[in-house]
């Protein structure tokens, strides 16, 4: 089986992949994915878009943002909205919320995919540093929920949202921020699961394991060598992988699937962790 690029596919390759889904999936839905403007986001805007939906995509990356909505056009989206804004601003988030249900009059999906983390020793983390990932990963996930349930509890409409998370259930050795965010989100994703049965709307999380995508970048050449050893597949996964689990769970095929959380590792989680930074002498076999 080929190994995914370093960095993952380009657009021309990610445009291509073969799917299981039928074009017509989502014709006359609306879905919002945030950070969509590359990596593991574009790649889930692209299937959507392939599948037939309209799309409001959103990041602080105006230039990215417009690049793929170039694609996404050509990929069969019947209407694109480019949204910049951070999703770590509640008044931003509920601008957002504004423009997309103005523009297309609802939205059935919500795919929450923005985040960002850095590698560092937990030791060495900054209060900054500390608050930046958490306000990012796990309170504007919040915001962007909460704005779009209150919706769609106003408005007596029914809805979904996905929420791409990690394999943090053995840790993250060089990520403490992150993986405390993202099992917060897990945790967070099934309570109101429960809560929000009664109006009709469905949350799921996804938790990609080691995924070639230009997130890799942040990470050493030590670290990435490492992550296809890290699942019994040997191998690292693609950002393609993930938008299908994403299609899979906002699709009909999930219709009976919430509170759940979709793990999409190679069994990562069963084999052993993923270091992010470079593993200390202390941990190394004969060290």
């Amino acid at each position: 089986m080929t190994t995914p690029p370093t960095f993952g596919f380009d657009d021309e390759t990610l445009a291509q992949q073969p799917t299981v889904y039928h074009a017509g999936l989502f014709d006359d839905k609306v879905v919002l994915v945030s950070g969509a403007g590359s990596g593991i986001g574009k790649a889930i805007a692209f299937l959507y878009a392939r599948l037939g939906a309209r799309l409001a995509i959103c990041g602080r990356d105006v230039a990215k943002l417009e690049a793929s909505a170039e694609w996404l056009r050509k990929l069969g989206s019947p209407d694109v909205l480019v949204h910049p804004m951070s999703i770590r601003d509640p008044e931003q988030v509920e601008q957002l919320m504004d423009a997309a249900w103005q523009h297309f009059g609802r939205v059935d999906v919500l795919v929450n995919n923005a985040g960002g983390q850095f590698p560092q020793r937990a030791l060495d983390f900054s209060v900054k540093g500390w608050k930046a990932v958490i306000d990012t990963n796990l309170n504007g996930t919040w915001y962007m929920m909460h704005a779009m349930a209150k919706r769609w509890r106003d408005t007596g409409t029914q809805g979904n949202i996905v929420n791409i998370v990690a394999t943090f259930q053995r840790g993250m050795p060089g990520v403490a921020h992150t993986c405390a965010a993202r099992a917060a989100v897990t945790y967070l994703s099934k309570t109101v699961a429960v809560e929000w049965a009664q109006y009709g709307i469905r949350i799921n999380c996804v938790a990609p394991g080691a995924v070639a995508s230009t997130g890799f970048r942040q990470y050493s050449e030590e670290a990435v060598k490492s992550f296809s050893a890290a699942n019994p597949m040997k191998r690292v996964g693609d950002v393609h992988d993930i938008a299908e689990a994403v299609v899979y769970l906002s699709a009909p095929s999930g219709k009976f699937i919430t509170g759940e959380l979709l793990t999409v590792d190679g069994g990562g989680v069963l084999w052993g962790e993923v270091w992010t930074i470079p593993k200390p002498d202390y941990f190394k076999v004969n060290a």
